[in-house]
């Protein structure tokens, strides 16, 4: 086949793996799709566990030896099976603590700590290399495979610029859905939609391949288990260490793959979703693996001596003559590889953003990353240069190795690699007396001895270890050679790597977790993680008032953007009975922000920069009493207490605020009558006085005409007050009569302006984003833009006014923002502005009767929307948001 033609073939693959994706982000977005949360999307993103590996090396596998490619289905059939309850907690500890990565689960439990998370990032990076490197160069040989005879030897030529542009290529998928935006859970549902659907064409890929060998080339079943029994197959020996090793192996893989973690926790919607995976993903790894046999033993058979057994998928149909068949392998293999390498670069890009990038910058700049930094822009951009770096090293492994091992044991390699993990989350998760001493120490020590045993001996004995120190050790001392360590000489290179790592790991995370004592935000985390199933929820750490609420909302903005933080903010002021103001800044309102950030910069980032903010301190002696007792009964007692402590603390405190707030508003009424009664007494004092010069009957007429006009302008002035009364008192009562009618937003504002705005106010606006048509009432719209556009005249008070208008739509819904660089409304008066009687400020500068935004808010009322006071914007801020069609009339509409 020309290779032009199979580059183009990949190319609309791809191309229509993007368009999936970019729907189904697109949809996301703007409303939720419930099938998305269905168990069956979930359990076949699941099969990002099926790599080139089990597509293609698992029948070079079976090939080479035997049956014991069966122990790489067999583990995680087993985990899920045997162990899905550890999973459903992992689940469970990652949807409260809001987990990104396995490298945030492990720095979560062991007291937040950065190290832990920077071994864990480091060692997930390294033992990825191999994998991706295995990825790359499946997808090499597959092209080669196609590719054969010139001219389009080039892919056979030139392995290393096919699999360059492959890595360029999966860089560029991932960076363009992997790290669009940044989300606060970490969730990317159009890739896991497109590895859904690449789940299904490589299952059915192989189906198809093993259904043509088994009853197109052979003459059924029995035929193909008498070719078996005839094969060299047949003669296969279990070697019992290395089968129950390479189980093992494969099991824990589930847990620690970044890549499994991030499908299995980071993606998941709720645990009801595993209940159907523990048994439908063991269902679909039983038909990935079918007929792995039957085509090995075919392909042994058909194809001539030396031929590639990774490749028989691919070559067996290629020699019956079978070339869209093979196309459909080719396009299941390349499916294989892809889907891995995008969720395992999304995975680890995280990990080194959130644990590496994001602690250097919070070190390097602290105060640009708490206040007035971009953090979003920060973190995307170091998750798109660690997605480039990762398949950069995954490149270099490729040409270091030259790609000459076998799928299977490069793959092997990573997964021990992936394994030195599981002592610290197997502790962190079941034992309360696991320090992050004793876990960075076995991390440390684990990691190592994979390096010294197994990742650097894969690279030859001519690369980064000399032949002398394979044969003899370090400095001839035998007992440390690399597959000979303390002189055990017995086992399989690969075991014996296990063996010594993950012994050695375990031995120093125990001995050190006991010769260590935790401290107490790992007491703290450690009970939250031995206990998920079982713990009442909102454990606090962090003392009252450390932080201020407008300083935690600026640095909240800057990370989750604008409209989440305030929703977020707008949500537990709310909670707390403090609508219209900033939330205190309780305990359990930290932690939940603390989480809610964590979603996006990981847990070790997010607990320095409210630190940071809280002045360096994070818990206090007294909120630590609790964890002092190590019964999990009085624990859960003792926060049961203090919930209802401040419950009544809180319900005291909204007494208090609802009784000032009417002392207030008594006085503002008590001002309010006197004023109207000042402002009715002046305009009828003088139209009765000028009244009675006239009757007299003895002025010029031209100073007749002048006490008429004084007569005429005081009636006006007293007709609009009592215009407003009226106008006030109809719109409460809903009987305002709405006109409703087709009309710009761009031409309600221009028309504000131009009545409303005050000379020496500059004002700024996005006029493409005013381009909405709107169907409303535009009179009564505009007399609310107008009232906002004029206090701003009136009451901001910099030294250059300016007022910004900013416009956007969401779900039928349009915001309009009026933000001003004054000094604001002070906190105290935020609750009262949209009272009838409430005035801020000089009364005289200001000129009404305190009734202008008590209107606005009861026209927005009858239109369906809201206007509400922004905190935390700089200046005085308030939105007006409306729907586009008025569907909510009140009295009638003409």
């Amino acid at each position: 086949m020309p290779f032009r033609l199979l580059v183009l073939a990949c190319l609309i693959y791809v191309g229509f793996l993007f368009l999936v994706a970019f729907l189904v982000e697109r949809r996301a977005r703007r409303r939720g799709i419930a099938w998305l949360r269905s168990p069956l999307v979930y359990t076949l993103s699941l099969s990002i566990y099926c790599t080139a590996w089990t597509f293609y090396g698992a029948v070079g596998y079976a090939a080479r030896s035997g049956l014991e490619f069966v122990t790489i289905y067999l583990g995680p059939t087993l985990a899920f099976v045997g162990w899905w309850w550890m999973l459903r907690k992992l689940v469970r500890i990652g949807k409260r603590e809001r987990i990104t990565s396995i490298a945030d689960l492990i720095s979560s439990r062991y007291g937040k700590s950065n190290l832990v998370g920077v071994i864990v990032t480091l060692l997930a990076v390294v033992s990825a290399t191999p994998y991706i490197a295995l990825q790359l160069q499946s997808v090499t040989l597959s092209f080669g495979a196609f590719a054969a005879g010139p001219p389009q030897s080039w892919a056979l030529l030139r392995p290393g610029a096919t699999a360059l542009w492959v890595a360029v290529g999966l860089t560029i998928f991932t960076v363009l859905f992997g790290t669009r935006n940044l989300d606060a859970n970490e969730q990317h549902q159009g890739v896991v939609t497109a590895i859904a659907v690449e789940a299904v064409v490589k299952l059915l890929a192989l189906l198809a391949v093993g259904i043509f060998v088994v009853w197109f080339v052979a003459d059924g079943p029995s035929d193909i288990l008498a070719r078996i029994d005839a094969s060299r197959m047949a003669r296969w020996q279990v070697t019992p260490s290395r089968w129950i090793g390479l189980t093992f192996l494969a099991g824990a893989a589930v847990f620690v793959l970044p890549r499994m973690f991030q499908v299995i926790v980071v993606e998941s919607f709720h645990e009801r979703q595993l209940a159907t995976a523990s048994w439908a993903f063991p269902l679909y790894l039983f038909a990935m693996s079918l007929f792995v046999v039957p085509i090995a033993v075919v392909g042994l058979e058909v194809l001539p001596k030396g031929a590639n057994p990774d490749l028989f998928v691919l070559t067996v149909p290629q020699a019956m003559h079978q070339g869209a068949l093979a196309m459909f392998a080719f396009l299941g293999g390349f499916s294989s590889a892809t889907s891995m390498v995008i969720v395992a670069a999304i995975a680890l890009s995280t990990m080194v953003s959130n644990h590496i990038v994001m602690p250097l910058w919070l070190k390097i700049a602290p105060r640009r990353a708490t206040l007035a930094g971009d953090v979003r822009r920060i973190v995307l951009i170091s998750r798109r240069l660690s997605i480039a770096a990762v398949l950069a090293l995954g490149y270099t492994y490729f040409r270091l190795t030259g790609g000459g091992e076998a799928l299977a044991a490069i793959g092997l390699i990573s997964f021990a690699g992936a394994a030195q993990v599981l002592p610290a989350m197997i502790g962190g998760l079941f034992w309360r007396g696991a320090t992050r001493t004793g876990a960075a120490a076995g991390l440390l020590i684990g990691f190592t001895v994979w390096l010294y045993t197994l990742f650097l001996p894969s690279f030859g004995g001519d690369s980064l270890l000399s032949p002398g120190i394979l044969a003899h050790g370090p400095w001839g001392i035998a007992w440390l050679r690399p597959h000979a360590l303390f002189g055990v000489t017995e086992l399989d290179p690969l075991i014996h790597a296990i063996f010594w790592s993950l012994t050695l790991n375990t031995l120093a995370f125990c001995a050190l977790s006991l010769a260590t004592f935790p401290t107490p935000v790992e007491r703290l985390q450690g009970a939250q993680f031995v206990n998920a199933f079982d713990r009442a929820p909102g454990t606090q750490s962090w003392p009252r008032g450390l932080a201020g609420a407008e300083d935690l909302l600026v640095m909240s903005q800057r990370i989750l953007g604008g409209e989440a933080a305030q929703a977020f903010f707008a949500r537990e002021a709310a909670t707390q009975g403090m609508e219209g103001f900033l939330p205190d800044t309780t305990p359990g309102f930290i932690d939940r922000l603390e989480r809610l950030l964590s979603g996006s910069v990981g847990a070790a980032a997010a607990h320095a920069m409210i630190r940071q903010i809280a002045g360096g301190t994070a818990v206090s002696v007294e909120d630590l009493m609790a964890v002092a007792n190590e019964t999990a009964q009085i624990m859960e007692h003792s926060s049961q207490l203090e919930t209802k402590s401040e419950e009544l603390a809180r319900t005291a405190r909204q007494l208090r605020e609802a009784n000032a707030k009417l002392t207030q508003l008594s006085l503002q009424k008590d001002a309010f009558l006197g004023q109207i009664s000042h402002e009715l007494r002046t305009p009828m004092t003088s139209i009765r006085a000028f009244s009675e010069i006239l009757m007299e009957g003895q002025l010029p007429p031209q100073e007749a005409l002048r006490y008429a006009g004084i007569i005429h302008d005081e009636t006006i002035r007293l007709t609009r007050l009592l215009d407003d009364l009226l106008d006030l008192s109809v719109l409460e009562n809903g009987q305002v009569k709405l006109t409703r009618s087709e009309v710009s937003l761009r031409a309600l504002i221009d028309r504000a302006l131009s009545a409303a705005s005050p000379a020496g106010l500059a004002v700024e606006r996005d006029e493409g984003a005013e381009a909405v048509s709107l169907n409303t009432d535009a009179d009564r719209l505009a007399q609310v833009f107008i009232n906002l556009i004029s206090n701003a005249g009136k009451y901001c008070d910099a030294a250059a006014p300016r007022l910004r208008i900013a416009v956007r739509e969401r779900a039928g819904r349009v915001e309009v923002d009026f933000i001003d660089n004054g000094s604001g409304i002070p906190k105290e008066a935020q609750a009262l502005i949209f009272e009838k009687f409430a005035r801020l400020g000089d009364q005289s500068h200001a000129g009404g009767a305190g009734l202008g935004l008590a209107i606005c808010r009861e026209i927005m009322a009858n239109l369906g929307g809201t206007v509400a006071y922004l905190p935390g914007q700089g200046g005085g801020a308030f939105r007006v948001s409306f729907p586009r069609q008025l569907t909510r009339l009140a009295g009638q509409v003409a």
